[in-house]
């Protein structure tokens, strides 16, 4: 157990769910009693599906695949959610805190390389429990805090010393195409202050003598239409924040999904030259650490230091 305070957490971030404030909307619904919020999701946590899964960035899926368990649900109303059915739709099966911590376990035992928490933000108070469940059954795996990127500073706090990599999205750096899109006012300015918090925690990205991440930062980077993630603006507040050796996954593969359609700017695929424009723009940026993900396939791998 690499921290002595694990269940005192989890009671004080269980607090947070009487009016809750576990993410940044602050619905203030009383989740303990199965009200729900903007997540859509009461007390017990759902699971839409956990397996290892090898399509991550290399340090994170490695040779053996991730442990990944996929929380249903979500804090954003992306029009182009590629996981709807998982984050919008809400499918998944509601679970208990133990049963949780049995697929960590399980998870483990099968070789994964880590635990993979993927949209997080709004079951931390959940994860901390099963986590102290986990732990003292002999979970012992580096863990993943795999988000959009829109967490509260107060949750975060609560995952210090708990969390090993955190893989954050940095998905816009404009709040009016932020609200167009996610339906959240003020994404920049918490994804902003979240992404800090983290790169205090865990800093640059380590690895160990096989590539496989023990501890750090990754950032993840959505390419879409018409550079409507402000991209140019992220790379250089990345640089110029935290570090110029922060590894970034560029992401090209989008395409239309959900309610996209219903939105003229993001109807369609990112062309070539807007993926290459982007990507000039980041080795323009300063940043040279990263990976480029085109069509749902690693097409390069770590630039050299």
């Amino acid at each position: 157990m690499r921290v002595r305070d694990i269940k005192e957490r989890a009671e004080k971030a269980h607090s947070l769910l009487e009016e809750c404030a576990v993410c940044p909307r602050e619905c203030g619904v009383n989740r303990l009693k199965g009200e729900t919020g903007s997540c859509g999701i009461g007390k017990d946590p759902k699971v839409a599906s956990f397996n290892l899964h090898t399509g991550e960035e290399p340090p994170i899926s490695g040779t053996r695949g991730s442990g990944t368990i996929f929380f249903a649900g979500c804090n954003l109303r992306c029009r182009y959610c590629q996981n709807f059915p998982i984050s919008q739709m809400r499918n998944g099966e509601e679970i208990t805190t133990q049963k949780l911590a049995g697929m960590m376990l399980h998870l483990q035992s099968k070789g994964s390389h880590n635990i993979n928490f993927v949209t997080p933000s709004h079951v931390v108070p959940q994860i901390l429990e099963a986590l102290s469940f986990a732990w003292e059954k002999g979970l012992d795996l580096p863990l993943v805090y795999n988000t959009s990127g829109y967490d509260a500073m107060r949750s975060l706090q609560l995952l210090e010393g708990i969390i090993d990599v955190y893989l954050p999205d940095m998905r816009y750096s404009d709040n009016r195409i932020a609200e167009r899109l996610s339906s959240v006012e003020d994404y920049v300015d918490v994804n902003r202050k979240a992404i800090v918090e983290m790169y205090r925690q865990v800093g640059n990205l380590r690895t160990d003598e096989q590539g496989i991440a023990e501890r750090g930062l990754i950032i993840r980077h959505l390419i879409l239409p018409d550079n409507q993630a402000g991209s140019d603006p992220t790379f250089r507040f990345i640089r110029e924040e935290m570090s110029d050796k922060l590894p970034v996954s560029l992401m090209g593969q989008y395409f239309p999904s959900f309610r996209a359609e219903e939105c003229v700017s993001i109807d369609r695929k990112i062309t070539p030259e807007e993926y290459e424009s982007v990507l000039e723009s980041f080795f323009d940026s300063g940043l040279s650490r990263g990976w480029i993900q085109e069509g749902f396939k690693h097409e390069a791998e770590r630039a050299e230091e």
